[in-house]
């Protein structure tokens, strides 16, 4: 006697939903086992945010949207990524700014960003709430952890990342010195400017005059900083500015708001206030590419793979 036996696959590597069941039909000699499946389209929308986990990242190459982002959200075919810890949170109610869209492909996610091109990334679930995104032309793999916005602690990711929050101003010009302190000569210096950590972590500072025009500006020092945490207080740091051969600088880092951070100076007990000039907007809307319209290549998927084996 021939038996056949049909088995469905979901298409996605493992089962999420935890209140399935399974149906089994036996007629004569056919074998039939039905389980639910679950579109990518709504594993992506789960959850509303998904932090880009980048200290889990995988792989010597990069998807620079990705590399660049602290969170993504997908949204009935639209991406918003939050790019920049200035006004985080508070951008696109939570999500931050729409950098593209997306359509789903089986188990694998197409995202043409406004910048950067298509990206087709191979989604796998692996757990409940992690996603992990590989993109197969770099050999490079994302992961994604979800949240909802109600749950999802903003101010821990901004002094997490405040390294990143002194990028995203050009330069920081001083505003203001306390009279209480002894004179140094930090006191001379209106200018500090952060580089991005793949530049070496440098800085650069200017003793030029208050006011000037950012272009005009000449750094007079350059070094590298550090910026550390201060054990079981989140809003306090510390920054090391290395002068090269002229020493080390210590002070406290407070954030005031978006624009402004005070400089506390231990060593001459003086306080300074930077604020920052010339934003920089990672995702630039007044430069985005205008999204092609082309119809994307056909990609033959079956949702519910069927395999058939005769005994």
């Amino acid at each position: 006697m021939k038996t056949l036996q049909i088995s469905i696959a979901m298409i996605l590597g493992m089962v999420l939903l935890t209140s399935c069941t399974t149906d089994v039909v036996i007629q004569e000699d056919v074998y039939i086992e039905e389980v639910p499946s679950i579109s990518l389209e709504s594993v992506l929308q789960e959850y509303e945010l998904w932090y880009v986990a980048i200290e889990r990242t995988e792989g010597s190459g990069e998807v620079p949207f990705l590399q660049k982002a602290f969170t993504v959200s997908f949204e009935q075919g639209q991406v918003y990524a939050n790019t920049n810890l200035v006004g985080i949170g508070t951008k696109g109610n939570g999500v931050g700014l729409p950098i593209g869209y997306y359509d789903t492909f089986g188990t694998e996610v197409d995202i043409t960003h406004d910048l950067d091109g298509v990206y087709t990334l191979e989604v796998t679930a692996i757990a409940p709430d992690t996603l992990r995104l590989y993109d197969r032309v770099t050999n490079t793999s994302y992961y994604l952890e979800g949240y909802q916005r109600v749950a999802f602690d903003y101010d821990r990711l901004f002094y997490d990342h405040i390294h990143y929050f002194l990028h995203e101003y050009e330069v920081w010009e001083k505003v203001y010195t306390s009279q209480l302190g002894a004179v140094n000569e930090f006191d001379q210096e209106n200018y500090l400017s952060f580089l991005y950590h793949g530049a070496g972590d440098n800085f650069r500072s200017s003793k030029d005059p208050v006011g000037l025009p950012v272009r005009e500006l000449v750094y007079d020092y350059r070094g590298h900083y550090a910026v550390n945490d201060v054990d079981n207080v989140l809003d306090l740091k510390t920054l090391t500015l290395d002068y090269d051969y002229l020493g080390n600088e210590h002070f406290e880092l407070t954030v005031i708001n978006d624009r402004k951070i005070s400089l506390f100076h231990p060593a001459s007990g003086t306080v300074y206030e930077f604020v920052g000039r010339n934003y920089l907007q990672f995702k630039n809307d007044t430069t985005q590419k205008n999204r092609s319209q082309e119809k994307k290549r056909m990609k033959k998927i079956d949702f519910m793979k069927l395999t058939t084996t005769v005994e």
